[in-house]
């Protein structure tokens, strides 16, 4: 048995929905959490913390805690894009370790396949950044393929080895019933379909989905009164990286500072951990953050995910075994909530027979938010069994 945990999560539930034609944001939020509060065996008269990001609409968590009518003496709604909701995670664990609450709701709800279009930038009102990048019609892609550029001119990186990344997720997405792609690829489909920003292709990308999730984490205390199923959270650590006032190193993220804080948290390294969800809005994303979590020196990125070593059952290094943001889901762009969702899964024991990792004591979640090539906030969670 190892060191008691400071909280624990109880609940889990990813929405089933990839297109929610007749379902608000709200109703999202609401239906995620009525899921997780029922396989945490709890109810909404429990929540006395709620979490939530800037995916939910009105006020955030003052909205969603009146429409959900929720009693809360803690609530947080920090927003850090793709790595929120393992911000969220950790953050939970301060305030119940703190004694703000000892229930925490924490939902995700997103639509970004009904979304408007983006309204043109307030330069006077909006961020200090839109001003200086605008301008030049950056987007999301090219913005990845920046850093993916830098990384194979730096370190000799290849398309084919990036693909590797999106086979590994096809393999795991087919076994998904709600998975956005499930049709099994090979490096030679990832390289063959449409260029969309030199050098990552249209299969280099994520999928674009509606949905969302839930986490509820509770106390020690309560963990003790829930069963076996309540999984410990073992280490946390977040940090940002910035474009440095223009002088940028494209090829490293926040997790080079995120990691080691929540491995010294935890007490482990990464020869410890058997899986790994990773925040994968491109392949490049997950290469450059699987170097800097530790699991293989900069620049050998490449090598490391070539020849399927991130497929279970197969390589040393199983990943996003629910397809990821790659091929099953990737809801309003914070991706980490699934990320969360499927590491709890597998450390329970309950992932799909055909891509569950056998024994998996410890697994890392690992969100990613901004732009790559620009501001990033990152955040890395460990899981561990509840007698971890």
């Amino acid at each position: 048995m190892g060191k008691p945990g400071r909280a624990y999560i109880a609940g889990a539930y990813e929405h089933p929905t990839r297109h929610a034609v007749d379902t608000s944001v709200a109703q999202l939020h609401a239906e995620v959490a009525i899921g997780a509060l029922a396989d945490a065996g709890l109810t909404k008269d429990d929540v006395d913390g709620y979490f939530c990001a800037g995916d939910a609409p009105g006020l955030g968590g003052l909205s969603m805690i009146e429409y959900m009518g929720l009693d809360v003496r803690y609530m947080d709604s920090t927003d850090s894009g793709g790595s929120a909701y393992i911000v969220h995670l950790g953050h939970a664990v301060e305030a119940i370790a703190a004694g703000k609450c000892s229930v925490a709701l924490i939902t995700l709800g997103g639509r970004p396949k009904g979304a408007a279009k983006a309204p043109l930038p307030d330069y006077g009102n909006d961020t200090p950044d839109i001003g200086f990048e605008t301008p030049y019609n950056q987007n999301i892609v090219n913005n990845y393929a920046m850093a993916a550029m830098r990384h194979r001119h730096e370190f000799g990186t290849t398309a084919e080895q990036l693909a590797w990344i999106k086979v590994a997720a096809s393999h795991h997405a087919q076994h998904n019933e709600h998975a956005v792609l499930r049709d099994v690829v090979t490096v030679e489909d990832v390289v063959n379909s449409p260029m969309i920003a030199d050098p990552l292709h249209r299969l280099d990308c994520c999928v674009i989905s509606d949905g969302g999730g839930a986490l509820v984490v509770v106390s020690p205390e309560i963990a003790k009164t829930l069963g076996d199923r309540c999984v410990k959270i073992m280490g946390q650590g977040e940090a940002s990286k910035t474009t440095n006032r223009g002088d940028i190193d494209l090829t490293y993220t926040g997790a080079v500072k995120s990691a080691p804080i929540a491995f010294e948290e935890a007490g482990l390294t990464p020869a410890d951990i058997d899986m790994v969800t990773i925040y994968d809005s491109f392949t490049i994303t997950v290469l450059i953050s699987l170097e800097d979590l530790g699991f293989c020196e900069k620049g050998q990125g490449g090598k490391f995910v070539a020849d399927g070593n991130l497929i279970s059952g197969v390589g040393k290094l199983p990943f996003n075994t629910d397809g990821g943001g790659l091929c099953n889901n990737h809801p309003s762009n914070r991706g980490s909530m699934t990320k969360v969702i499927e590491a709890v899964r597998q450390v329970r024991g309950e992932a799909h027979p055909k891509v569950q990792v056998p024994n998996c004591r410890f697994a890392l979640a690992h969100g990613t938010g901004g732009l790559i090539s620009t501001r990033i906030g990152s955040a890395t969670a460990i899981l561990g069994r509840n007698d971890a």
